[in-house]
Parts: C-alpha cells; structure tokens; sequence
C-alpha cells in the first residue's frame, strides 16, 4: 500500500526518514526516485542521521558508492547511479554483494539499474513542489506483485 508523507522544509526530513524506517523495519534497500534537485541526496542524509551516523553524506556521483557507519558502526551504503553508462560497471563494483550484505542500502538513479534491483525493495519518489515542500511517496515494491 502506497504512503505519503508531506515534508514542508529539509528540517522536517528525520521525521519522515525515521517513519519510513519504522515503517519498513525489515527492509534493507531503499530506492530513491525524483527529478535532478527533489532532494534525494539529502533525505538519504536524513535516514543516515536517523541510523546514528555522524559521518558527512554526499553525493558518490563520480564514485558510484559511499559508505558511512551506523551507531552500531554497521555500514550504510549509499549509490548513485546518475553517471553510470554501462551496466557492467555496477556489475563490476560488486553491486550484488552490497545488496546481499544485509546492511542498510541508499540507491540514487535506480532506474538506471532496474534490471538489477532485487526482488523487493522500498520505493521512495520525492517531488517537490513550487513552494519547498516534499511530497514523499513510499511503498513496498515487489517484483512479483502485478
């Protein structure tokens, strides 16, 4: 069932970070979608607050892949996959084995990877609107529901 959560300033982003993670407890990847500039990069820094990190988030454009540690100093993993131009490269990154590592995962651009995606995942679309605010749409999105 799709939710939405209505973020009026970037303040109000540990809130709706924090629900989404409660609402999605078992889950471990979470896919951002939205146009250049919805604010992906910095709700992703808002879940990895929300984690108890307090290392600086940005943006692995030209890396592809950050990691940050959790209070627990687990790994977070936050991708972007803005710049990729062939699939083989997140192929050859070891995509698979972050997506399998049981640790929390932030994808940027997933849509440039869709094919690799896993079979579930939290699907999170953020658009923004002409006055700041955030409409936060999230859902639980499993490839074999049709």
């Amino acid at each position: 069932m799709k939710k939405v959560l209505i973020s009026k300033a970037p303040e109000d982003l540990p809130v709706a970070a924090a629900r989404i993670l409660q609402d999605m407890a078992s889950e471990r990847i979470f896919a951002f979608y939205g146009e250049m500039g919805a604010g992906k990069t910095t709700f992703i820094k808002a879940f990895c607050r929300v984690l108890g990190s307090n290392d600086v988030v940005t943006s692995p454009t030209f890396t592809l892949v950050n990691e940050y540690s959790d209070e627990n100093r687990n790994s977070l993993y936050h991708f972007d996959f803005y710049r990729i131009k062939r699939i083989e490269e997140v192929f050859d990154m070891g995509f698979e084995e972050y997506v399998d590592s049981g640790n929390y995962c932030f994808l940027e651009w997933p849509e440039r990877i869709s094919e690799l995606l896993p079979e579930s995942y939290v699907y999170i679309f953020i658009e923004m609107s002409e006055d700041e605010k955030r409409k936060i749409t999230y859902f639980l999105h499993n490839k074999n529901d049709k």
